[in-house]
């Protein structure tokens, strides 16, 4: 904790990109994987394949 602070750091503040999310009913990933590293999305059809990386990341790829 820096010296000059009164109050231990708190959470940090939302990112822009959270509060959009928010706004948009966003799903967890994680929640929608179900615990898997990677799922099979069907889109008209057509398979997409959403994974999370090695370093926390989502891919997405047709």
């Amino acid at each position: 904790m820096d010296k000059s602070s009164k109050f231990p750091p708190g959470p940090a503040a939302p990112t822009p990109a959270f509060a959009t999310a928010l706004a948009l009913d966003a799903i967890d990933a994680r929640s929608l994987l179900k615990g898997r590293k990677e799922a099979l999305l069907l889109l008209d059809g057509e398979p997409y394949r959403l994974r999370i990386t090695g370093n926390n990341k989502l891919i997405l790829t047709k």
